[in-house]
């Protein structure tokens, strides 16, 4: 037996959650699980809005059937193709014979592509609407949010947009499905970590979707991931608006560092003092051998201040820092301050790589690079000093 979850008398809840997943993508962790959200309209032509992981199809058929019982489903909108959402088309295809797969040009050759199906799909572009009864259905195109086919639907009758990955989170929605049901701030985080991680290289796409959708009334917000919104849109959207712009949230410092014996630690623990001396307050040290990249790059995305540290190993920078910074670089995060340390025995290399790091990516350094040879002295401390007022100075 499934509790109903209404969006409207004739618009159903029937996703899933997913805490057994370790890594989403195979990469980021899942510490809190996922939702796999999927809707479904109860009108003279049903119709399914995106699907779930295929491990989940159980519960799934079985939440659909509970809000429409033996009724054939018409329609399937897959808005996204990216398997933890369109997993299961083929499955409904073979259950529900007659049904349409409705997506744009982008989205039938991958349904082809991964399914092998030719015969059922409608081609929907930009602006088309479909009828289905009492409801009717238009799609906008929002490319690289975060695949090409990527689109949206938007629901006239009720404000509804079913936002696909757009405005998603990670964590599964424990009895809590709508926001106003459940404790907003527990998501904020992982919503950044999901937009940093998944979506944030498409910065400029999420802008352009943005600015597109901002012409719709929306009273509800209802993605794929994460739960549905309808009492805090203004500040989600506030938020996905600085966050695809790169612009932090607050004037905090990370300091990300490597260290294989304390030595360049030490250096990180000199310059984070310093930093609460002279006023900030939001200072987060993490260990790159330790904190997956994926929480470090969603607190990048919170806050401006960036100092990264590494000794050189093998006449490389630290391996674990290497891979950071080539996920930032990557990313193309923009608009943040940048300060670099480390250490070396006998051939210093990290520090130069993250010199490198920092011209690529166009932040503003806010002094000299420190770099300490053995143990941190009298000279180098100072150094650290200095790195630390000169981040402090420019956050004030």
């Amino acid at each position: 037996m499934f509790q109903e979850v209404k969006l409207t008398d004739h618009i159903y809840y029937v996703g899933v959650n997913d805490r057994r997943t370790a890594l989403f993508e195979n990469l980021w962790p899942l510490e809190r699980g996922v939702a796999y959200n999927s809707y479904i309209i109860d009108d003279e032509k049903v119709t399914l809005i995106d699907t779930v992981e295929i491990g989940y199809i159980d519960k799934f058929l079985s939440k659909i059937r509970a809000a429409i019982g033996d009724k054939p489903i018409d329609y399937l909108i897959i808005n996204h193709m990216e398997p933890d959402h369109a997993g299961s088309v083929k499955i409904l295809s073979e259950l529900y014979p007659d049904m349409k797969l409705v997506g744009n040009k982008k989205t039938r050759p991958m349904v082809e592509g991964f399914f092998g199906i030719t015969d059922k799909f409608k081609e929907v572009g930009e602006g088309d609407s479909l009828v289905l009864g009492h409801h009717q259905l238009q799609f906008f195109m929002v490319p690289m949010v975060h695949w090409p086919e990527t689109m949206v639907t938007y629901n006239p009758e009720h404000k509804i947009l079913f936002s696909a990955d757009a405005f998603g989170s990670f964590g599964t929605l424990d009895g809590g499905i709508f926001d106003d049901e459940l404790d907003i701030e527990y998501f904020i985080d992982e919503m950044r970590r999901y937009y940093s991680n998944i979506v944030g290289k498409y910065g400029n796409p999420v802008q352009k979707a943005l600015s597109k959708l901002s012409g719709l009334e929306i009273k509800t917000i209802a993605a794929t991931h994460g739960p549905i919104l309808r009492e805090n849109i203004e500040r989600i959207v506030t938020l996905y608006d600085k966050w695809s712009k790169y612009e932090a949230e607050e004037n905090g410092v990370v300091i990300a560092y490597a260290s294989m014996y304390g030595h360049t630690e030490e250096m990180a623990e000199v310059i984070a003092r310093e930093l609460a001396l002279n006023g900030v307050k939001q200072i987060r040290i993490y260990d790159v051998s330790k904190t997956h990249a994926s929480y470090i790059i969603s607190d990048i995305f919170k806050y401006k201040g960036v100092i990264l540290g590494s000794p050189t190993y093998s006449n490389e920078l630290h391996p674990n820092m290497e891979s950071l910074v080539n996920k930032l670089e990557n990313m193309g995060v923009k608009n943040h301050l940048l300060g670099t340390f480390g250490s070396f025995t006998w051939s210093g290399a990290a520090v130069k790589r993250l010199d490198t790091f920092a011209e690529k990516m166009g932040w503003e350094v806010v002094g000299e690079s420190v770099e300490e040879k053995h143990a941190l002295k009298d000279e180098k401390y100072n150094a650290c000093l200095n790195l630390a007022r000169g981040m402090a100075g420019k956050l004030s």
